[in-house]
This record gives structure tokens, sequence and C-alpha cells, in this order.
């Protein structure tokens, strides 16, 4: 079996989370990479805890990015990371992303079906993302982006304590 080129943009990018066991344990990130006419936004149903999680909204502004990592990863991982994210409220595209250092990437990344503007990430996985950031070097700017979402304690102390 072969490789495919996924495009992490929010928890995700967190290579430990990612290469979880439960997850992709053969990820490897390959490059960050940046995209026009999307932007990160947390209004994403979550089928687990009902709370936001990413989505790469389209906007169709060229002054709108979108920033992320690339990984590659085994094939027949491809069914876990699928359940991971949620499918089909995040349907999963093929998509070309500007590497910031290798160029264009063709690369499959999931966006939301299912989405409520009202919604707002629990702090586990706001600050899962920030660390994913910087982790592998986003610009700063887009960090504190990032970081100015509003965010909501998650009332599961269970869930906040294997998540952190």
């Amino acid at each position: 079996m072969g490789r495919f080129e996924y495009f992490g943009y929010g928890s995700n990018m967190l290579t430990a989370k990612l290469k979880r066991e439960d997850r992709c344990p053969s990820a490897i990130p390959i490059a960050v990479a940046r995209t026009n006419k999307y932007t990160l936004k947390f209004h994403k149903v979550s089928t687990k805890d009902g709370s936001g999680k990413g989505d790469m909204a389209f906007t169709g502004s060229e002054t709108d990015e979108l920033y992320g990592v690339v990984f590659s990863i085994d094939e027949s991982e491809k069914p876990k990371l699928d359940e991971a994210e949620g499918v089909p409220s995040y349907k999963p595209k093929e998509i070309v992303v500007e590497g910031i250092t290798k160029g264009p990437l063709r690369v499959l990344a999931y966006y939301a079906i299912n989405i409520n503007p009202e919604l707002k990430p629990y702090h586990w996985y706001k600050g899962q993302t920030v660390d994913g950031a910087k982790e592998h070097g986003l610009p700063p700017d887009y960090i504190k982006k990032i970081k100015a979402f509003e965010s909501i304690p998650d009332p599961d102390k269970e869930r906040v304590d294997k998540e952190t």
C-alpha cells in the first residue's frame, strides 16, 4: 500500500495527537502549508461532545488564508482518520496547498458539513490547535489569531485529563 498527504489545520496539527494509536501512527510531518480563500473557524458540530471543532471555512477571498501541516500517512490508516475526523460530519476532499518550503502539494483535507456558528471550542481543543501551530512554526500572527478565538471549559473532567 502507498501513502497519502493529509492537510491538518486544527488540533490534528499536533503531531502527537495525530500519531495516536487510534488515529494515524504512521503520520510524518512533511511541510507547513497554506491556502487562500479559506479561514479557520471553530463551528463544526462535534459528533462526540457537542462543542465546536475546527473547520476550513470557504470565504472565496484571496486575502483570507488558512495554515496547516501536511502529513504523509499510510493508506491503510485512512479509515481510522475518517473515524477520528467524524466522517460523515466532516467530508474529505482533495485540494492544492502551497507548501511554505516545498511548493504546491495535492492533499486530502476535511471540511465540515454540519456547522453551527454559535459553537465554541473547549479550552483543551483550542490549546491543542495552538500547540500544533507552535510545534510546526506557523507564523506568529497566525498563532495569535488562533489564540484570539473564544473557548469554553469542558464540563467532562475525564476528557480534559485525557486531552491535556
